[in-house]
């Protein structure tokens, strides 16, 4: 589109409402104001200008400040959804099929749809990545959109303003000066507002005194902070930069550390110590049965060498030794492993002997590790049991289908298959503890339980986080953009001495009307220049006096 040619032959982006170099009105709705709207100095606004293309319309939408404050409300309620119940990385549980239980246990149907519409893992899905996307190009795009003309009309703007721009200002002042010498006057408002700390620049009989531009600045500088703290929250997503996870270690166990590729961790030992007092009737109450003065797990860090088959244990790099402790992580290559729960007496290995119900005759035991137990253990010829079923945590029946809970081995149970030299076919008995056995017919020989060998277990975090720092920074960006937006206004004056002797003044600021009419006083007096007038004030006497009339 055509630039806008002023009356003083300036060239204006279509769509600017004031000119650039003397202030005149340009468009038919400047003339008709009373008082100039000076929110952008009149320079052209690209939303408000251009409407025609496919992208003029995807530029309006996002610059839209209807649309920015939809998609921060729309964001605020989304995150608010992840609020209701624990988000899945927080819970201590090893496979998603035990995620899924938690919720369905814990909090009935709910937690189950809960978890199955995706709100369990909010903060990491697709679309909630996108909303935040979409709020971050709207403040980019809103920016642009205001922020480059505004600076542009201010770095550039001139001393001398056409009358018409002066008259229609909030505040104006004409008239001769009230006494003393008259072609004195520039250089007392000169001196007078230097000392109140505005910037003053002449263009012979024409003055400008301007405070605190950089004002105008603040709600930029927000926008800035939040473009920098949403780009650190979606840098999260992106492998490496957020490590958020958690592991449970058996003592005596390698294994390798969600999060940290290439690494793994041995529990050597996990210690417990308690206080000696009594816990209260509350702590009772709640279960508590010893309080825990110190819980720490001594472990061994070590690194997989380069070239090493991926989950080769046996060759491996010692790295780090460490007594993990509350609050006394175990720091390495940017990753911190912290104590987090603990897990005692947990069921290592159970002994199991295979003896005939008459007799009480034994034909031999086996030990089965809970952990990685054996499809078949041989006791003697032609003797041997079979594990036909494996239920770590049995709890209970489904249909007449023993169910387990989770994959740890709290509550042991087992279909055993028997085969013995009188009973080559085999006899089938399921056996859980605390409970009979179950048998599959009238059997000869059955399991006896013989000892069971325990271990603890402790719960470990792994976290890392290299967007903190920026997270910080556009934290601390946003409060001072909101400190500049709050307690600094951008004032001006100009002030013009017509040929006939009289002096022309007007003032204007973004905000803070008593400020900026207080140092006008101080100068008025200081350089005896005829009282300026409020014109909306004027305009809202007005209109109550015509109230008062009817």
């Amino acid at each position: 589109m055509e630039k806008v040619k002023c009356v003083c032959g300036h060239e204006n982006p279509f769509g600017t409402k004031i000119c650039g170099k003397c202030g005149r009105p340009l468009t038919e709705e400047a003339k008709a104001q009373k008082v100039l709207d000076m929110k952008y100095d009149g320079s052209a606004i690209r939303s408000k200008t251009y409407n025609k293309s496919i992208i003029d319309k995807i530029w309006n939408f996002f610059s839209s400040v209807k649309v920015g404050v939809s998609l921060i409300v729309i964001t605020l309620i989304a995150s608010s959804f992840g609020t209701f119940f624990p988000q899945k990385f927080n819970i201590q549980a090893a496979t998603e099929a035990e995620k899924a239980l938690y919720y369905e246990q814990n909090y009935g149907t709910l937690g189950k749809l809960y978890y199955e519409l995706g709100l369990s893992d909010l903060y990491n899905s697709w679309w909630y990545q996108i909303l935040v996307g979409l709020l971050a190009i709207s403040i980019i795009v809103a920016s642009l959109d205001r922020g480059i003309p505004l600076y542009k009309s201010l770095k550039n703007q001139r001393v001398k303003r056409h009358e018409s721009f002066m008259k229609k200002q909030r505040i104006v002042a004409h008239g001769p000066v009230t006494e003393g010498d008259a072609s004195k006057t520039l250089d007392l408002i000169a001196e007078k507002m230097s000392k109140l700390r505005y910037k003053v620049r002449r263009d012979g009989n024409a003055l400008l005194a301007e405070k605190n531009r950089f004002a105008r600045s603040g709600p930029y500088i927000n926008h800035l902070g939040l473009i920098i703290f949403l780009f650190g929250l979606m840098l999260r997503f992106i492998p490496g930069f957020h490590v958020d996870e958690a592991m449970w270690i058996r003592e005596g166990e390698i294994r390798a550390i969600p999060g940290m590729d290439g690494y793994y961790l041995e529990n050597e030992k996990f210690i417990l110590e308690t206080y000696d007092n009594e816990p209260t009737r509350a702590q009772i109450e709640q279960g508590v049965s010893k309080i825990a003065k110190n819980y720490q797990s001594d472990v061994k860090l070590y690194k997989q060498p380069e070239g090493a088959v991926l989950g080769d244990t046996e060759n491996l790099d010692l790295v780090k030794e460490y007594s993990i402790r509350v609050n006394h992580p175990l720091k390495y290559d940017g990753y911190s492993i912290y104590q987090m729960d603990y897990r005692l007496n947990e069921f290592k290995s159970m002994t199991f002997g295979l003896t005939n119900k008459q007799s009480g005759e034994s034909l031999g035991t086996l030990t089965i590790d809970l952990t990685n137990p054996e499809k078949e253990y041989v006791l003697g010829e032609n003797t041997k049991v079979e594990i036909l079923n494996y239920y770590p945590d049995f709890s209970g029946l489904k249909d007449g289908i023993p169910q387990t809970a989770s994959q740890y081995p709290n509550n042991p149970a087992f279909v055993f298959k028997m085969i013995t030299p009188d009973k080559p076919e085999g006899e089938i008995s399921f056996v859980s503890i605390g409970a009979a056995p179950v048998e599959a017919g009238d059997n000869e020989y059955k399991m006896t339980f013989k000892n069971v060998e325990t271990r603890n277990v402790s719960g470990l975090a792994i976290k890392k986080d290299v967007t903190i720092p920026i997270l910080i920074v556009g934290g601390i960006v946003f409060l001072i953009g909101l400190a500049i937006g709050s307690y600094w206004n951008h004032r001006r004056l100009w002030v013009q001495q017509l040929e006939d002797g009289t002096l022309l003044l007007a003032a204007h600021t973004n905000k803070n009307w008593f400020g900026l009419k207080k140092d006008l006083n101080v100068v008025t007096e200081y350089a005896h220049l005829p009282q300026y007038i409020d014109q909306l004030e004027e305009n809202d006497e007005t209109k109550r006096e015509g109230d008062d009339v009817e």
